[in-house]
């Protein structure tokens, strides 16, 4: 018994020596970004005083496509730096719940797993699904996954809301225009270190039999696992270990994040808000339009940012939405702070 709990003891010490690396290389990765924007703005200055000296119109559109380049890297470099929350820097759990409409926006929510993983793919996180409920005429009604990697929630955090979607739909046999929802929910991936007292009496806790991946043993035990906090309705579940055992584990600590969450905005009215179970994920309450027909376009309504090429975005590229979020965000903090 010694020896078994040694070693648990032992791989847990592992894995938060690895997470401290991650954290020392993305700071590292920073310093370094950093050093090297210096040495781009001191390559332009020669650049500069190499025109001035030669007259050269050349060297003059050189500047102007350098300053360009310069000008975006300090941009990104100062939205690294707004990452200052206390969970920003951990990972995320993201989740998409398809809104009314049956196969149409069940085919949307698969769109935007397909676009969120495209994103986390190109800025190199881990992606690992929790949760994954299909439906057998096509798309998915839910899915639930951590996306892993530094800085990966306090990106994140701005998909948070409904998404509404405008297109021919493929499969209407007459060819007319629908409009789909979904709804996005992000919180942070927890430390097994922070503590939070939970009454088991608070618990609604059910078993199921998995549907999703998992190994040879998810279609013969009930082994996935759904848990309700009776007092604030929040349900969290999981299905992706092969064992009843683990998958109770992961979901406790999905649990635990939510309430964090929770407590973290507190000050909201409705509980609802922090659920990610929009209660109605429909017109009037969407963050964020993609438009296929008429015309391509998406536009991001809290700050009017739109990008007129939709299928780029649906590759992932949804970084512009992302830094004009935390920007605003970050003036509004300024303003309410007398900044």
């Amino acid at each position: 018994m010694e020896k078994e709990s040694y070693g648990e003891d032992f791989w847990q010490d592992i894995d938060k020596a690895q997470k401290i690396m991650q954290e020392v290389k993305a700071l590292n990765n920073q310093i370094n970004e950093y050093e090297d924007l210096l040495k781009d703005v001191e390559d332009l200055e020669v650049l500069i005083e190499l025109a001035i000296e030669m007259e050269d119109y050349q060297v003059y559109k050189d500047i102007k496509e350098y300053f360009s380049s310069i000008s975006k890297k300090a941009e990104d470099f100062k939205l690294s730096t707004l990452l200052n929350g206390e969970y920003d820097k951990n990972s995320a759990i993201l989740s998409i719940h398809s809104g009314a409409g049956g196969l149409e926006a069940q085919d949307w929510a698969e769109m935007l797993l397909r676009m969120y993983r495209r994103w986390a793919e190109e800025k190199g996180f881990g992606i690992e699904i929790l949760d994954l409920l299909s439906d057998t005429e096509g798309g998915i009604k839910s899915v639930t996954m951590i996306i892993k990697g530094f800085n990966a929630y306090g990106y994140l955090k701005s998909e948070k809301g409904v998404h509404r979607l405008v297109r021919i739909s493929p499969f209407d046999s007459s060819n007319r225009r629908h409009t789909s929802f979904a709804s996005i929910d992000v919180y942070p991936e927890l430390d097994d270190e922070i503590d939070i007292e939970i009454n088991e009496s608070d618990l609604k806790i059910d078993t199921y039999r998995a549907s999703g991946a998992g190994g040879q043993h998810v279609n013969t035990t009930d082994s996935a696992v759904r848990i309700t906090h009776i007092p604030t309705g929040i349900m969290v579940q999981c299905q992706n270990e092969r064992s009843q055992h683990s998958n109770r584990l992961t979901a406790m600590r999905m649990l635990k994040a939510k309430l964090v969450q929770l407590k973290e905005e507190e000050n909201k009215e409705k509980v609802e808000d922090l659920q990610g179970k929009y209660t109605q994920i429909g017109w009037g309450s969407q963050i964020r339009s993609y438009i296929f027909h008429p015309y391509s376009l998406v536009k991001d309504h809290r700050t009017d940012v739109e990008v007129g090429d939709v299928n780029r975005v649906m590759d992932g590229d949804i970084d512009i939405f992302i830094n004009e979020y935390l920007k605003s965000i970050s003036m509004n903090s300024g303003r309410i702070n007398g900044k």
